[in-house]
């Protein structure tokens, strides 16, 4: 294998920490136009004929989902590589897997158990990387919920984003991106349970450079008092099962969002999950279905976010549509082909044959 190079910020979607506030906010312009002709029914496509490789390392409802009719909107094709389908890291190294997929797809989304895994595709892939969630951080979700929040608070600069519960990767995701628009960003939860001091160091890099402050507490209900959005995740995900008794014990009931928690905060404020919920453990059902939930909304634009950050990867690195003249030449060139190993005597072609060809148009 040759030796490692890091993965391209150009080329990849790995971290939302690779940009500045400026190009993220590009992206988010242009997830408002697609989303704007997707109502119309009118959505360009702009990734015709190009294929998506979809790796999975675990299910997904939202990622696959959306990255699949994402590319069909966009005109392209998404390929399901669901869970143990595929060999990368196994049978197969990672350098071998990303080269093959390079060679065959347009561009891949990977999501991983293991950060270092997206990380190396990306390192050996020929084509970008999209990083679909990893242990570390889930950036599509980042994107999705701060154009989410731009929606529905406009300049998000000065607002406060309180984040309650577990540190998740989505934890650290909205940490970093929130503090890149100048909002003010609490994680509430138990000592044992907050944000490492690394993620706090990397989202006070951006509060230096754009405003805005970062900050981690135990005390959730002085923290939303000034809140404008209050975000909360699953308190246990895959492979924390054992701990399900004693995260319980440590989250409940102070850390429920609960109708009593959103009491005290701002009239406007609204609430967001990145999904699945365990609905009455992490929110209660009154909160989540209630009028200042946004979460289907949230779900919905990952469609639209994902439709942005394929044509911010992919678009300006595939051939677009070939001219009608080479489209011409390679059909006759087929054609005559079939012809001559007597194909046609056996399915008679539908058409007249475009001829045969002598040489490739201009």
């Amino acid at each position: 294998m040759p030796e490692a190079r890091s993965y391209d910020p150009a080329k990849d979607f790995i971290d939302t920490q690779d940009y500045d506030q400026r190009e993220i906010t590009e992206l988010l312009d242009l997830i408002a136009l697609l989303k704007d002709a997707d109502k119309d029914g009118a959505c360009p496509e702009l990734l015709k004929d190009v294929s998506l490789g979809m790796i999975f390392e675990e299910p997904s409802t939202r990622t696959r989902v959306s990255f699949e009719v994402a590319m069909v909107k966009l005109g392209g094709h998404a390929l399901y590589l669901r869970p143990g389908e595929i060999h990368m890291g196994a049978r197969e190294s990672i350098y071998d897997t990303a080269k093959v997929l390079s060679r065959m797809c347009d561009v891949i989304e990977a999501r991983t158990l293991k950060h270092d895994t997206c990380v190396e595709l990306a390192r050996w892939s020929d084509v970008p990387v999209i990083n679909g969630l990893t242990d570390v951080n889930h950036p599509t979700q980042a994107i999705c919920d701060i154009f989410t929040m731009r929606e529905k608070l406009g300049d998000l600069a000065g607002k406060t984003c309180v984040f309650v519960g577990d540190r998740t990767n989505v934890c650290s995701s909205t940490l970093w991106i929130a503090t890149m628009f100048g909002m003010n960003v609490v994680h509430a939860a138990p000592p044992a349970y907050q944000a490492p001091a690394e993620w706090v160091a990397e989202a006070q890099r951006n509060v230096d450079r754009y405003g805005g402050s970062v900050t981690v507490t135990d005390d959730v209900r002085d923290a939303v008092r000034i809140a404008d959005v209050v975000y909360t995740d699953l308190w246990w995900w895959v492979d924390q099962e054992d701990e399900i008794p004693e995260r319980r014990a440590a989250f409940m009931p102070d850390y429920q969002v609960s109708a009593e928690l959103m009491s005290r905060t701002p009239e406007h404020c609204i609430f967001m999950h990145c999904l699945p919920a365990s609905r009455n453990v992490e929110v209660t059902d009154e909160v989540i279905d209630g009028p200042r939930s946004v979460v289907f909304d949230q779900a919905e634009n990952r469609l639209h976010a994902e439709k942005g950050i394929l044509v911010w990867r992919t678009y300006p690195r595939v051939a677009h549509d070939a001219s009608p003249e080479i489209r011409a030449f390679h059909r006759g060139a087929a054609e005559s082909f079939l012809a001559s190993a007597g194909w046609d005597r056996i399915h008679p072609p539908s058409a007249p044959s475009a001829g045969t060809p002598t040489e490739v148009p201009s």
